[in-house]
């Protein structure tokens, strides 16, 4: 008698666009269609080749020259034929020997070699042999109605992939037993037909009346079909089924069931029913183990392997076992329980294994073990697609382009293996430089000629995501114009292509197209949708997108989370962004480094260090990030003390191998005044980028070190560096400072001449303020008038300081109209023009500015200073009361002040920008934040410590006189940032030099 095996549980299933109507109509009109074919099945390939005699029975001849192992084992010789595949070979060889082989094999029944040839031609998708053994079976009285035969041909059709020949044979078949009815189920459950296997299970029990119950080989393949349709309430009925019918207690029903519950994702279901199973097998422990990984419950998989290896059931881990447990290494990098799972499977002798080998070369491959993983794939002799996709993917992953195009060259010279849609998925992410456009370019036309991108959506959306990243929109638009349907996922490879490459505007205007065809986007379109909103600032768009989010529940996503916060860092409101940050439960690091980053970038230095301080208090361990954003924080206040605190904690951690680290601790304690420090920060760097280069030149810029700058820039290039654009910002910068006008425009000629180096309207800036500083107005502006792009408002404003400093009343107003045609809505740019006015004591026009101000809704920003003292970082506004030291302070003043005027200080009044009486600018002054700062700093520090003080705005020359005279009576080091550059005050004299 004939068994039906019950279906493999790996189940693997397929979407099929078949139409069905969930009733019985449809299988009748499926029955007339089948009907159809086998009549075309009566005689499929012509006439069966008659046999030498009347009958294929009958007794052959057998020649005496014929090799003795075929006279002597007829059977073993015709299944060695069988095995081996040489199916035509044991066709010819059945025709002459079949009474023969039977005769002298003692086989009870003369079918059993046509069934084996059966099973052979299944085996081997030899479909053309089974249509001819087929086409014999039918025409013959003696086989046309043996039901083993019959199973067998309806099963070869369904192994062969031809489901409708298997229902033809089934519905011209008289008697139908349950074995030929089992075969028709799992050749459609076998060939993903689900809703075919379910109306087959409706028409056995209900059609036979239960004159053929279901049995254990029936419901398997019943229980894989409500897997593939995802039919949970359907699947959970045939549970029910197998409960009410008892046949719930065999192993294989249970095994199916944990496999199509594991599908579903109903992990706590599966588990009930492997507890409950009376008898459990292999297969049952790995479908478990399976179902617990694919939902990502990796630990509750790992336990019960090891209660598999504990266990007293005498089971031995499989091919299935190993590669269903050693993806759990890969997935969570767990490399060491890796590394003991391929000595469990060196010692149970599962590691030549194709699959076993193919499992634990991923796993080395994504744990970034790759050189443990390529020599397990050079010792391979086996290898299939899977094992060079493994390998690709493996390199393909860490960035290494030249290895995976390596690889795929190879691939490409094996004659057993081809290039699949998973091998270029594979290879695609690498291409993301523009130097590989011509490998991208490449692999499309490969991909072309071999129809990959007009069958597959992902190949296709790869390629544009590659362009996308390579730079080329205009391919990147080629290739998505030409795919005939465009999914969301083919969208947000364009709209995010574009909203990385910063075109921004033409990803907004992709995702109205997205909309008005019908589609509504995703998580991903809508990341890239805010960060579109963040580069352009469009914050009113930026606020629709967070409510459509907040309407679909997708604010909860973490990196949706954190795009929001950069929205609101990106478009100044910091104090949204803080909002959102403070409700989100899961701040994860990047979350953190946002906001941190953020505040920085937004002026809000002392923000930026609580909400680091909040972080470690959080146990979230700073990286890099956070640690060059606290600096850059310490940077603005000239927190000295903290940045120390920060430079030790990330030596103890090792974050200053980082260049980026390293570099900010140079611009640290530049921006901090400690000049000998960031030159030894920078000695002890081993390998000195350009980065490293331009930070310490703009260092000693800052200072006022013009000759040093200069220096250091011959340095950098004879050290093998190229100064690049940033370099010379930085040293127009310090020539600037330091007076050194000829040498400056020198360098500016240079740029382009020497370095072919355009300069920008940074370097114009640099340059036209340092004309300015000088008194060379007329030049600075014949400079602005033949600059080759438009002056912005940096250009003018630097300008303008200069003509009030230098009381031009001409070019002034010239300037200060330009200025107001730029920013009409920025509060800064009416100040200027405000103090130019009062400069030259025109206070009509001061008045009129100051209303034209007032109508609009403008406020200057007011002067700020800070210090630090003991770790924490002071504030101090112009005309500041609020402190509990506030008295102390000023009696700290007036008395440096009595000091400071006995050995010649004289307040400057014209200082002060407003019509006053003398008596009351003088008030004014003792008031300015910086005066403020120092008194507090004098007060809570010991003698001698040296202040520092940093200010928002330029400092005043009342207060740099002023300063001076109070490093002298004190005795102590005073160095104060303004917006410009460092003052470094000793002993009554400034670095200056009086020039800033």
């Amino acid at each position: 008698m004939i068994s039906v095996s019950p279906p493999h549980l790996s189940f693997s299933f397929h979407n099929h666009n078949h139409n069905h109507n969930h009733n019985l109509t449809l299988h009748n009109t499926t029955i007339t269609n089948l009907n159809i074919n086998k009549n075309k099945i009566k005689n499929p390939l012509g006439s069966f080749p008659p046999p030498k005699s009347s009958s294929l029975l009958s007794t052959p001849t057998i020649s005496t020259h014929e090799n003795p192992a075929k006279q002597s084992y007829p059977l073993q010789h015709f299944h060695n034929l069988c095995n081996t595949g040489n199916l035509n070979e044991a066709f010819t060889f059945l025709q002459s020997n079949l009474n023969h082989i039977v005769s002298s094999s003692n086989l009870k029944k003369p079918e059993e070699p046509i069934a084996i040839l059966l099973q052979a031609c299944g085996r081997h998708k030899n479909i053309e042999l089974g249509r001819t053994l087929h086409a014999f079976v039918s025409t013959s009285p003696r086989f046309r109605n043996d039901l083993v035969l019959t199973t067998r041909i309806l099963t070869m059709y369904s192994t062969c992939g031809s489901p409708y020949d298997s229902r033809s044979v089934f519905d011209a078949s008289r008697k139908k037993n349950l074995f030929l009815w089992n075969a028709l189920l799992s050749g459609y459950a076998r060939n993903a037909l689900f809703y075919e296997a379910l109306f087959m299970f409706v028409d056995l029990i209900s059609l036979t009346e239960f004159s053929l119950s279901p049995d254990n080989f029936t419901l398997p393949c019943v229980i894989k079909a409500c897997a593939g349709l995802s039919d949970v309430k359907l699947g959970e009925g045939i549970h029910a089924f197998a409960v009410k019918t008892k046949l719930f207690s065999d192993v294989f029903v249970g095994n199916a069931l944990i496999a199509m519950y594991g599908k579903f994702g109903l992990v706590e279901s599966a588990v009930k029913v492997f507890e409950r199973m009376p008898e459990r097998n292999l297969v049952s422990w790995n479908s478990i183990m399976y179902a617990y990984s694919e939902n990502g419950v990796f630990e509750e998989s790992y336990g019960l392997f090891k209660r598999l290896m504990s266990g007293d059931e005498g089971l031995v881990p499989d091919v299935a076992t190993m590669v269903t447990v050693i993806p759990l290494c890969a997935a969570q990098g767990e490399v060491n329980l890796g590394m003991l799972l391929h000595g469990l499977a060196l010692k149970l002798g599962l590691v030549r294994e194709v699959k076993v080998n193919n499992s634990l070369m991923d796993m080395y491959s994504k744990c970034s073990y790759l050189c443990e993983a390529r020599v397990l794939f050079d010792l391979n002799q086996e290898k299939n697609v899977v094992s060079w996709n493994s390998m690709i993917g493996g390199y393909s992953k860490e960035g290494d382009f030249r290895r995976t195009f390596e690889l795929l060259r190879n691939m490409q010279m094996e004659e057993k293996v081809r290039v699949n849609e998973v091998t270029l998925l594979n290879v695609l992410p690498v291409c993301v430089e523009e130097i590989l456009f011509l490998k991208l370019k490449e692999i499309h036309g490969y991909s072309l000629r071999h129809g990959f991108l007009q069958s597959d959506e992902l190949v296709a959306n790869a390629f544009v995501a590659g362009y996308a990243k390579c730079g080329s929109l205009d391919y990147a638009e080629g290739v998505f114009v030409g795919m005939e349907s465009k999914t969301v996922s083919s969208w947000n490879a364009m709209i995010g292509g574009n909203a990385q490459n910063g075109f921004p505007g033409k990803a907004l205007d992709l995702y109205r197209l997205m909309r008005s065809s019908g589609l509504d986007p995703d998580w991903f379109t809508i990341g890239s949708l805010l960060s579109a909103c963040a580069r352009l600032k469009l914050l009113s768009y930026g606020k629709e997108i967070h409510g459509f989010m907040f309407r679909n529940g997708l604010e909860l996503d973490e990196f949706i989370g954190v795009l929001l916060v950069s929205l609101y860092v990106q478009c100044g409101q910091m104090l949204q962004a803080k909002l959102f940050f403070d409700n989100t439960e899961e701040k994860s690091l990047v979350c953190w480094n946002t906001m941190i980053t953020g505040s920085s970038q937004n002026e809000l230095p002392c923000d930026a260090l609580d909400i680091f301080r909040q972080m470690l208090s959080s146990n979230v361990w700073p990286d890099e990030i956070s640690i060059i954003g606290a600096l850059g924080a310490c940077s603005q206040v000239s927190a000295l003390q903290l940045g120390k605190e920060l430079h030790c904690f990330a030596t103890k951690a090792h974050l200053t191998k980082d260049s980026f680290v390293t570099c900010s601790l140079i611009d640290m304690y530049a921006k901090c005044g400690c000049i000998e420090q960031f030159q030894n920060i920078f000695d002890s760097i081993y390998k000195k980028d350009e980065v490293s280069w331009n930070v310490l030149i703009t260092g000693y810029g800052i200072h006022g070190h013009g000759l040093k700058a200069i220096e250091l820039f011959k340095s950098m290039q004879s050290a093998g560096c190229k100064p690049d654009s940033i370099t010379f910002i930085g040293l127009l910068m310090a020539c600037n400072h330091a007076g050194l006008v000829a040498e400056g425009l020198e360098y500016l000629g240079q740029m382009q001449s020497l370095f072919g180096i355009k300069p920008k309207l940074e370097h114009y800036a640099c340059v036209v303020d340092m004309l300015g500083r000088a008194g060379r107005l007329n030049e600075a502006m014949k400079l602005v008038n033949e600059l080759p792009d438009k002056p912005d408002s940096r250009i003018w404003s630097s300008l303008l300081s200069s003509c009030r400093n230098y009381g031009d009343l001409d070019i002034g107003e010239e300037v200060a109209k330009k200025l107001l045609e730029l920013g009409p809505d920025k509060p800064e740019n009416y100040v200027l023009i405000s103090n130019f006015y009062a400069r030259l004591e025109k206070w009509d026009e001061v008045r009129k500015v100051r209303q034209r101000m007032k109508d609009i809704g403008l406020q200057k920003d007011a002067g700020c200073s800070w210090i630090e003292i003991g770790g924490k970082v002071y504030r101090f506004l112009v005309g500041d009361g609020c402190l509990l030291e506030s008295k102390k302070i000023q009696q700290t003043w007036t008395k440096l002040e009595e000091k400071i005027i006995k050995i010649g200080y004289k307040p400057d009044t014209s200082c002060v920008l407003h019509e006053l009486e003398e008596e009351e600018k003088i008030k004014i002054l003792r008031n300015h934040s910086e005066k403020l700062a120092i008194s507090f700093g004098l007060l809570n520090t010991a003698k001698g410590t040296t202040l520092r003080v940093c200010k928002n705005l330029r400092i005043c020359v009342d207060c740099h006189n002023a300063i001076k005279l109070v490093s002298k009576v004190d005795k102590r080091e005073i160095i104060v940032r303004d917006n410009k550059r460092f003052h470094h005050f000793k002993k009554g004299f400034c670095s200056c030099g009086d020039y800033w």
